[in-house]
C-alpha cells in the first residue's frame, strides 16, 4: 500500500477504538424482538409452551408480525400512497380469509385522492376506510375496537368505460364542478384497506388499481430523517400489537366450552366486512375422527365459506391443502343442506376440509349478503363412518381426483395478484 493510500484511508475511516452507535430507534426495535417469542408463549398454556413445534410456530408468527410492520413502515406515505400487500397466505395474522386478497394504502387525513384501474369480475371488491386503532380498547372477543362501522366503498358499483376502466375521486368534500364517481372520506381516515373476494379463483378476474394524491405535488421528495425515525419508532408497538392480539383467542373459545360446536362471532366493531356474518368454534379431533358441519344454505347469498385456523389463530395453509371451501368449491345437496366434512384423513367425499396436520384449531365460517345467517350444527363421527352418515347422493372423490383438485387450486391461487 502506498503512503498516499494510507493517508486517504486515515482521513475517511474512523479510529478503530471509536464505537459506532446505531441510529436512533433501532435499539428499541431490536429490544422488542429480543423477548417477543417469550412474551407470546406466556399467553399460551403450559403444555403449549413446552411443545417444540408450538415454540417454532410462535417464532414464525413473530416473524409475520415483523414482516407486516416492516411492509407498513416501508410503504407508508400518505402523500404518495400505494396499495401494499397486507395479510394473506404468507402473513397469516388474524385468520385471513382464503378467498380474499388484502391490500392497504396509507393516506393523509383530509387529503384528496384519485383511484384508477380495471374493475375485473370478482364478486366483491370493497375498499374500507380505516382509522387509528385504539390499542387499549378491545371487544368481547379480544379484538381491537375501531368504533362504529365506517363507510365501505364498492368498486363493482363504479361506472366503467368500454374497456372496464374505472376512475373515482376520494376526498372529504366533492371537488367543485366534478361530476364523476366520488367517495367521501371521513375526517380521521388514515388508510384504505381493499378486500377482493373471489370464489372461482381460476375464472374470476381481480381488479387492478392505482392511487395518487391530487391536492399536492406528484413528485416525492427525499423523506427527512425525522420521518424515517418516526416510522422506525412506531414498529415496536405495531409488532407487539399484531403478535399478541390473537394468541389467546382459541383458548377463550375453549374456556367458553365452544369445542366441536359453533357460535356467532361478531366483528362489527373490529373491522369485519359490512354485510358479512361470521360463526366459529374450536375443534379437537383424533386422527380417526371427523366432524360433519351442516347448514341450510340461504336462498339468497352472495358468498359463503368455511376455513380452519391453528391454535395461534393463523389460517391453515390453504395453498397446499384443501383446508378451506367456498360456495364455488363445495356442493350443496338436493335438500338445500351444505354438508362439510372436517378431518385429518381424506374421507373420499367432495366437501372435505383437511386439518392439514393440526389436530386442534378453529372452524370459522362466513355468510355474506345472505337473506339468513344460520349457525351450522356439528356432529362427530369416525372417519370410516362418514360415507354412511351422509346422503347417498354425496359426490365421491378418488385419491387421484383429489391430487388434481389440489394442484389446480394451488395453481389458481398463485395466479392471483397477491403480491
Amino acid at each position: 500500500m502506498t503512503v498516499g493510500a494510507s493517508q486517504a484511508q486515515a482521513q475517511t475511516s474512523p479510529p478503530a477504538t471509536t464505537p459506532i452507535a446505531n441510529p436512533p430507534g433501532w435499539a428499541e426495535l431490536v429490544g422488542t424482538l429480543g423477548d417477543l417469542p417469550a412474551r407470546m408463549l406466556a399467553k399460551l398454556t403450559p403444555e403449549q409452551r413446552a411443545d417444540p413445534q408450538i415454540q417454532q410456530e410462535v417464532v414464525r408468527f413473530a416473524l409475520s408480525a415483523l414482516a407486516h410492520a416492516t411492509l407498513d413502515a416501508l410503504g407508508q406515505d400518505g402523500d404518495h400512497p400505494v396499495f401494499m400487500p397486507a395479510i394473506g397466505q404468507v402473513i397469516s395474522i388474524g385468520q385471513p380469509n382464503a378467498d380474499t386478497v388484502y391490500r392497504t394504502a396509507k393516506i393523509t387525513p383530509g387529503g384528496s385522492y384519485r383511484l384508477r384501474g380495471k374493475r375485473g369480475s370478482v364478486r366483491m371488491a370493497r375498499v374500507a376506510q380505516v382509522a387509528p386503532r385504539p390499542r387499549d380498547k378491545v371487544d368481547a372477543n379480544g379484538m381491537a375496537v375501531l368504533g362504529p362501522p365506517r363507510i365501505v366503498f364498492d368498486i363493482n358499483a363504479l361506472q366503467v368505460d368500454a374497456q372496464g376502466n374505472f376512475d373515482v375521486i376520494a376526498s372529504p368534500v366533492r371537488p367543485a364542478g366534478y361530476t364523476g364517481d366520488w367517495w367521501q372520506l371521513q375526517p380521521d381516515t388514515n388508510a384504505l384497506m381493499m378486500r377482493w373476494v373471489a370464489s372461482d379463483w381460476g375464472k374470476e378476474i381481480d381488479p387492478t388499481i392505482s392511487i395518487e394524491r391530487v391536492d399536492g405535488p406528484i413528485v416525492r421528495p427525499r423523506p427527512p430523517a425525522a420521518l424515517l425515525e418516526q416510522r422506525l419508532r412506531a414498529m415496536p408497538g405495531d409488532i407487539t400489537f399484531s403478535a399478541m392480539m390473537f394468541l389467546d383467542h382459541v383458548a377463550r373459545l375453549r374456556e367458553q366450552g365452544v369445542v366441536n360446536t359453533l357460535k356467532v362471532f361478531d366483528l362489527a366493531l373490529a373491522g369485519g366486512l359490512a354485510g358479512q356474518f361470521y360463526y366459529e368454534g374450536a375443534y379437537d379431533l383424533k386422527p380417526d375422527e371427523a366432524l360433519i358441519v351442516e347448514a341450510k344454505v340461504p336462498t339468497k347469498c352472495a358468498y359463503h365459506s368455511v376455513i380452519l385456523t391453528n391454535e395461534l389463530y393463523e389460517t391453515t395453509d390453504w395453498y397446499n391443502n384443501q383446508s378451506t371451501l367456498n360456495d364455488a368449491q363445495s356442493r350443496t345437496d338436493p335438500d338445500g343442506i351444505l354438508r362439510v366434512v372436517i378431518s385429518a384423513k381424506d374421507p373420499g367425499v367432495a366437501n372435505w376440509v383437511d386439518t392439514s396436520g393440526y389436530p386442534t384449531g378453529v372452524i370459522q365460517g362466513r355468510w355474506t349478503e345472505c337473506d339468513s345467517q344460520p349457525v351450522p350444527t356439528v356432529r362427530k363421527v369416525k372417519v370410516d363412518q362418514v360415507a354412511r352418515s351422509l346422503p347417498s347422493t354425496t359426490p365421491r372423490v378418488t385419491p387421484e381426483e383429489r391430487e388434481r383438485i389440489i394442484r389446480d387450486r394451488r395453481s389458481a391461487l398463485q395466479q392471483r395478484p397477491l403480491w
